[in-house]
């Protein structure tokens, strides 16, 4: 029987993750701080292509590729998390055996984390569906609210505006002639 080599805890490579940072808005004065955060979480120095936002006035947006370990992304939105003012997505793609996250902040609604699945779908747990229809009963109003809760509708209501933004800047008028 032919003997079988396992890699060493030295020798095993850390599996990798992926994911991008929205920053939606930032003050301006905000700006280098989220930077340093950001590259605190990611061990590395990093600068963002700051552009103003349009939907906030005097605001800024940026977005940022990243790589690194898994849980790189809870790092990234615990580092901003609270932050007065500060409007920031984080996702962190699923890989091979593991589940990805989306990690979303507004100033009014604090954080929200959803697992999600490797199409970037919101994956809502078995026990949270369980808890909405117990807690709704036989009244649909409160089981729609309390999905909308488990899916982070707030959270996507609020930002919504400030994701298509860069959306603004490309916008073509069309107007009648004749």
């Amino acid at each position: 029987m032919a003997a079988t080599t396992v890699p060493s805890a030295s020798t095993r490579q850390a599996p990798t993750a992926r994911g991008v940072l929205y920053v939606h808005s930032s003050p301006r004065a905000l700006c280098p701080h989220v930077e340093w955060a950001a590259g605190r979480a990611l061990g590395q120095a990093v600068n963002f292509d700051w552009t103003e936002q349009p939907v906030l006035k005097g605001s800024q947006r940026a977005e940022f590729y990243w790589e690194g370990d898994r849980g790189t992304g809870a790092a990234i939105a615990s580092a901003l998390r609270g932050w007065e003012h500060l409007r920031f997505e984080v996702t962190e793609d699923a890989g091979l055996g593991t589940d990805g996250g989306r990690w979303l902040h507004t100033p009014d609604l604090g954080i929200f984390y959803a697992q999600t699945d490797t199409a970037g779908n919101i994956v809502v747990p078995e026990d949270r569906i369980r808890y909405a229809i117990e807690v709704a009963g036989a009244n649909a109003v409160e089981l729609h609210r309390e999905l909308r809760l488990a899916l982070g509708q707030a959270w996507d209501d609020e930002l919504e505006p400030f994701r298509h933004a860069s959306d603004l800047n490309s916008v073509v008028w069309l107007h009648k002639v004749g």
